[in-house]
């Protein structure tokens, strides 16, 4: 079964917290904003600790690294039945100053040509309401735990 494990990061405003989130980069998902959002994260390997790769994977898209106390969530599974593990952490950072790693595709498929492209093209803060249309519907179990958790804060 496949794995990926993340980081849920949000930061308390005066009237509501907000949550960031990326946007995948490449041909795929461009014009796609609906759903096509996510918690940075990435699939991981038996021999890594879910937390260490989730805070791996978020330095990865993002190019920032996180301190604090991560707060685990509840696991979800996506449509196409991979098992996401996040955590929820505070902090703050300038959405607009991420620098994620890259990748190499081969597009148009079949093509011969290739491209190298962010694996995430875009990160924004948006309250948990703006959350819950632009990120993967499976996902949106996460920002339901967050609220949660903020209530009992």
């Amino acid at each position: 079964m496949r794995k990926s494990a993340g980081i849920l990061l949000y930061r308390r405003l005066s009237a509501a917290a907000e949550v960031l989130l990326v946007h995948p980069g490449g041909p795929f998902w461009k014009g796609k904003e609906k759903g096509a959002w996510t918690i940075p994260k990435g699939e991981f390997t038996e021999e890594e600790e879910p937390l260490q790769a989730a805070l791996r994977e978020f330095e990865e898209e993002t190019g920032k690294k996180l301190t604090g106390q991560p707060i685990p969530l509840e696991p979800v599974r996506q449509k196409a039945g991979k098992l996401v593990m996040a955590w929820a952490l505070e902090g703050d950072l300038d959405a607009s100053t991420i620098s994620s790693n890259t990748f190499r595709i081969e597009w148009p498929y079949k093509s011969g040509k290739w491209q190298t492209i962010p694996e995430v093209d875009k990160a924004g803060w948006f309250t948990i309401q703006e959350a819950e249309v632009l990120i993967n519907p499976a996902q949106s179990g996460f920002l339901k735990q967050l609220q949660t958790l903020l209530t009992n804060l």
